[in-house]
């Protein structure tokens, strides 16, 4: 069988020349001799690969030397419980927006640390929209924001102001999507899965100012400052996961930069909305004007249409298209490393597929 479209929201397709490039190297990594599945973390060739990894993440995104760059283990998830344990103090009170599933959860886990307050939530509609963000209290110690949401499909057009308040933003499922103003950020992190690279490196980027401020029972691997100073290397990390990590931002710059990525995003997102728009059969889900780039739920209204269009979609080469369970439907993840022919090709199928239910024009 032939290479399939997978639009899974994560883990995700990666380029198919990233894998054939480490496909290459597998065995032999630049005439080192070995894998760098093998290698020690110690090694200079490994040293080079992390230093790498950080230079470009730090030039595509245009990250001040004022930030730390850290490539961690434990998912976005383990960052739910790292954050408010370095940043808010005994008695604190963090600020959340409530946007989705995983905002929902990572106010959640905050919660076991503090006082957590919902400033904002969208949940009253499903999660169908962006609510507007009230400017934070004073004694709040960050805003929490979940700048794409993976499950419902929406994404922050507009980065709220939270003037001296730091924010900290959960950028999972829209990191190198589109341009992104580091300076407005006091803390970002993102899981690897969807656009970065593989399952089992999350990336977290820190105002070097923020570090040290955690608490004094933090465990030592929940604690930023350890690993700023051992430059990601205290324990051994997901070696392979960061070689990958590199050689997906090796391609991104080769390709453009970020900015490239955001014109094919809006483009691949354009074809499909716009269908959507149009058909008689399949609907989005959310408020068109904070539609994701990166995610697209669509239904039909009726179950047993929408397993009949996933079991057929998938015979056709078009895999991970069903949604999650609390929208329904289908979820189509149409990240940087999906071409605009795998968008163009959904789009034919759902063409046909509504034909035949006829619903055609």
């Amino acid at each position: 069988m032939g290479r399939v479209y997978n639009f899974s929201a994560g883990p995700s397709m990666l380029p198919e020349s990233v894998l054939r490039r480490a496909a290459q190297e597998m065995l032999d990594y630049k005439g080192s001799g070995q894998s760098v599945m093998e290698m020690s973390h110690r090694s200079h060739w490994f040293e080079e690969i992390i230093q790498e990894a950080e230079a470009l993440l730090r030039e595509l995104m245009g990250i001040p030397d004022t930030y730390a760059v850290l490539f961690l283990q434990g998912g976005a998830s383990l960052q739910f419980s790292m954050v408010p344990l370095n940043l808010l103090p005994e008695g604190g009170v963090a600020e959340y927006v409530e946007t989705g599933h995983w905002a929902s959860k990572a106010a959640e886990e905050a919660s076991r640390y503090g006082r957590v307050r919902i400033t904002a939530s969208s949940k009253d509609r499903n999660y169908s929209y962006i609510p507007p963000v009230p400017f934070p209290e004073k004694d709040a110690s960050y805003l929490h924001i979940t700048t794409n949401n993976t499950i419902y499909g929406t994404r922050y057009t507009r980065i709220p102001d939270t003037g001296n308040t730091p924010l900290v933003a959960d950028m999972s499922s829209n990191i190198l999507s589109e341009p992104m103003d580091i300076g407005k950020f006091a803390l970002v992190y993102a899981g690897a899965q969807k656009n970065l690279g593989p399952a089992g490196v999350t990336v977290v980027i820190i105002r070097k100012d923020l570090v040290g401020k955690h608490r004094s029972s933090t465990p030592t691997m929940l604690r930023y400052d350890i690993h700023v100073e051992h430059g990601s290397l205290y324990n051994t990390p997901p070696c392979y996961a960061i070689y990958i990590l590199k050689i997906v931002l090796e391609e991104v710059k080769e390709k453009g930069g970020v900015a490239e990525m955001y014109r094919r995003n809006l483009e691949k997102a354009k074809v499909l909305y716009d269908f959507l728009d149009q058909s008689r059969l399949f609907k989005g889900t959310v408020d068109p004007a904070v539609r994701s780039l990166m995610n697209i739920p669509f239904v039909t209204g009726s179950k047993e249409l929408d397993a009949l269009f996933l079991k057929e979609a998938e015979a056709r080469g078009f895999i991970n298209l069903k949604g999650h369970r609390t929208v329904g439907g289908m979820r189509a993840s149409v990240y940087n490393a999906m071409p605009i022919e795998g968008v163009k090709a959904l789009v034919s199928f759902m063409k046909e597929f509504e034909a035949k239910q006829g619903k055609g024009a």
